[in-house]
């Protein structure tokens, strides 16, 4: 038996090994992420950056992707979280070495190389498959609805949209014709800011316009395929088809669809807490937690959802 307890002396002056290579065991997926990425052709990251000028060297495009990948591995999404733990985790700290990028940069990074990202997603699926990683023949394919930062209630109808957008637009000119009345024509005034903010509501809005025109015309396209196939029947057989025939393609928008200004592109989501405003997304994943595709929709049903993603994979 133990005559006392084990404490921590946390004034040891040298409390981790002093080579970093120590600091975490060779099985973890560190390793695995930074030889991988090591054998990326990082080359469309790298010209973004001008180098050999004055002023403070840039952050190394594969440290920045190895820290995301790591992070993204971990559930970890924040860039401030990221930042908080490149400063005290021994798994992102071997990875940025002594210095730790400011969450702005890693953002910046993401934002500047989102579409090379997919490419990297593809790569890294292409390596694990050449290890004998990815096995196809069981995959598992599942949804999940994502709560958008959009609240239900915020949802307008097409005829009320057209409504604000006149209103804002008048309102927009009547201002301006008031301030050429106060300021002169050259007037060098600046806007009110809550003329500012109608300006921000209504590109929104215009935002949601174009999607409900775009789903208008999704429907009619597929109503008239619908049409053109029956026609293309009736005239191979040479008989008219039985049953109610198709109403005519129409692109005018339902007034009673609905969009949502705070966020055009999300969708109203059934979940089993009720409905929300947000998205579906969806998931192929191998046995071995291997993901192999991955894509957001505004799609409710899960069904539809089947064969692009068999297709992705």
């Amino acid at each position: 038996m133990a005559h006392d307890f084990r404490c921590p002396e946390r004034r040891q002056t040298f409390l981790l090994p002093p080579d970093m290579r120590d600091w975490l065991p060779e099985d973890d997926i560190v390793h695995l992420i930074l030889d991988a990425v090591a054998l990326m052709d990082l080359s469309a990251f790298e010209a973004t950056h001008k180098l050999g000028g004055a002023g403070q060297a840039p952050f190394a495009p594969s440290m920045l992707l190895s820290v995301l990948i790591y992070a993204y591995s971990h559930g970890v999404r924040s860039s401030r979280a990221i930042e908080r733990l490149c400063g005290r985790d021994a798994g992102y700290r071997f990875i940025v070495g002594e210095h730790v990028p400011d969450h702005t940069v890693i953002a910046r990074f993401r934002r500047r190389h989102v579409e090379r990202l997919e490419a990297i997603f593809v790569r890294v699926l292409e390596m694990c498959r050449d290890a004998g990683l990815i096995r196809l023949g069981l995959v598992v394919l599942d949804g999940t609805k994502v709560k958008a930062n959009a609240a239900l209630e915020a949802n307008r109808s097409a005829a009320t949209i057209d409504q604000q957008v006149a209103r804002m637009v008048a309102e927009a000119e009547s201002t301006d014709r008031r301030e050429d009345r106060l300021f002169g024509p050259d007037g060098r005034e600046t806007l009110p800011k809550a003329l500012a903010r109608r300006e921000d509501r209504l590109a929104r809005l215009r935002a949601c316009q174009a999607k409900l025109e775009r789903q208008a015309a999704a429907v009619a396209a597929r109503q008239q395929a619908k049409i053109d196939a029956r026609a293309a029947e009736e005239q191979a057989t040479g008989k008219r088809r039985r049953g109610r025939k198709p109403k005519p393609a129409d692109t005018a928008v339902d007034p009673d669809r609905v969009a949502n200004p705070t966020d055009p592109e999300s969708g109203i989501m059934k979940t089993r807490q009720g409905w929300v405003q947000g998205y579906n997304a969806q998931a192929v994943v191998t046995p071995e937690q291997i993901i192999l595709a991955a894509e957001v929709t505004t799609e409710a049903n899960d069904v539809q959802q089947l064969k692009p993603m068999l297709d992705l994979a």
